[in-house]
């Protein structure tokens, strides 16, 4: 999150033919490039068991940098034709990793590198442990100069694999080398979130349980699971986005001010708030399941229609939750975290609704109390609205909400990708945006109780709709619209 200085090394990504590496990583990788120069600089080294040579890899990748609307030039050319390369792992064994060993002290003698090298992987979960495995036997996991090691989300399907996870990555990496990578945590408003608590003196003095009276965290998305089913019946919304997204979101918005603004101070405040949340109890929790419905505009089949999926799946694809927070600050102030799939519209938002005043002098006047809320968007239209009263004009008194509005795109223009950003911190040997191992694990012990079996049974809603009314119950809300502002 500051101004970074990058060494010369090899840029080393198992998955270096996945969907991942064409759409994201390629693409940033290109832009770092271009911000920070390639020259004698950024050497990348594609990985994967399919038996390609430099040259089809580099066909591969600037197919990949034109899909994502990146201009063709002579520059693009050259990165492609002088930092690209490729390795087979074949069967991933023991030889295969002896033979990346020689190629990447091949590559770094000819470059004169001094042996910094990033490790990537944009692999499935199951691919992990083969290839930690393999780069630690293979002594991979150190080098002349530094060596880091990049583990793509999800970190764990529960509690003890994210547990095993550690176990086996601290078996041959430092901590100081790992880097567990959350993309929501690379955007720049999510950064924004510390930089609008703590350069802001008017806002820290109301963040308490005094004043505020909840907290709702939301990631809404109009698309259905799509082609996706085969993944998502394994994962289901708690899994794909609650562990991680929103709980990240959550220890953002509740830690506590660091004693200074370094990485391990950060990381340090962001796993205190997860030990001190509660564990979810089942009656305060909706799961939801869409069902055929029209959402932004197209028909989406229902969940259980999709291939992969069992025409009897309890697999949520709806979620709203509330937690607790038993600490000084937050006792007592409920925490609702809500995402679902096949909704209405598509935005990230995080809500911090304050209490009303402890006497409504207005109430002769037959006027309620609309409490001040303070909106933060993520995405899209990113930027943040505090709603507050005012005297509308005339007679008789009438209050009316009205908002002060900020958006970061009328301020500053387009926004870097997270990717681009969580890359550069990378080679830089910046952590602060990335999960140390007691926060992943954290986490994890939070939703325990609800991965147990048998799952919770989602109550259906139509694709296109706000998810099930329960959810809207749960959280105290009058109408379900209001579950998203």
């Amino acid at each position: 999150m500051v101004a970074h200085r990058i060494d010369p090394h090899l840029f080393v990504v198992f998955g270096a033919t996945s969907d991942l590496m064409r759409r994201k990583l390629l693409p940033a990788l290109y832009r770092i490039s271009e911000q920070y120069g390639w020259e004698n600089r950024l050497l990348l080294v594609g990985l994967s068991r399919r038996n390609l040579d430099d040259q089809e890899f580099r066909v591969m990748a600037r197919e990949a940098l034109a899909e994502a609307g990146l201009p063709q030039t002579g520059h693009a050319d050259a990165w492609c034709d002088q930092c690209l390369f490729f390795q087979s792992l074949g069967g991933e064994t023991p030889e295969d990793y002896r033979a990346l060993a020689d190629r990447l002290q091949s590559l770094e003698t000819a470059h004169r590198f001094p042996g910094n090298r990033v490790f990537y992987l944009a692999l499935p979960p199951e691919a992990f442990e083969p290839a930690i495995t393999g780069l630690g036997q293979a002594e991979l996991n150190r080098s002349p100069g530094w060596t880091k090691l990049v583990v793509e989300k999800p970190f764990g399907r529960d509690l003890e694999s994210a547990l095993s996870l550690n176990q086996l990555l601290h078996r041959y990496f430092d901590e100081s080398q790992i880097y567990r990578i959350d993309h929501y945590l690379g955007k720049e408003t999510v950064q924004n979130l510390l930089i609008f608590r703590f350069a802001n003196d008017i806002f820290e003095p109301l963040w308490h349980r005094n004043l505020v009276q909840s907290v709702q965290i939301s990631v809404a998305e109009t698309g259905g699971v799509g082609d996706r089913g085969s993944y998502y019946e394994h994962a289901g919304a708690l899994r794909d986005m609650v562990q991680n997204h929103l709980t990240q979101l959550l220890t953002l918005i509740t830690m506590e001010v660091p004693v200074t603004f370094e990485p391990e101070a950060i990381r340090g405040e962001k796993a205190k708030v997860l030990r001190a949340v509660t564990p979810v109890r089942p009656e305060d929790v909706v799961c939801g399941q869409y069902t055929r419905g029209t959402a932004d505009g197209q028909t989406v089949p229902g969940y259980r229609e999709l291939p992969g999926v069992s025409p009897n799946s309890e697999t949520p694809t709806f979620v709203a939750l509330k937690l607790a927070i038993e600490n000084w600050r937050w006792s007592g102030v409920p925490f609702y975290l809500v995402t679902g799939k096949a909704l209405p519209s598509r935005f990230t938002q995080i809500a911090v609704t304050f209490r009303c005043p402890p006497v409504w002098l207005f109430q002769p006047l037959k006027t309620s109390c609309n409490p001040n809320v303070l909106v933060l968007t993520l995405q899209p239209d990113e930027g943040f609205d505090l709603h507050f009263q005012v005297k509308a004009p005339g007679e008789p008194l009438e209050l009316r909400t009205q908002r002060l509005r900020y958006r970061y795109a009328e301020a500053f223009g387009s926004l870097p990708e997270a990717y681009e950003t969580l890359i550069t911190d990378v080679m830089a040997g910046d952590q602060t945006l990335f999960v140390r191992a007691d926060e992943a694990e954290a986490a994890w012990r939070i939703y325990a109780p609800l991965l147990q079996e048998p799952p919770l049974p989602p109550l259906f809603y139509p694709a296109g709709t706000f998810g099930p009314p329960a959810a809207a119950r749960l959280m105290e809300w009058p109408d379900p619209a209001l579950l998203y502002r």
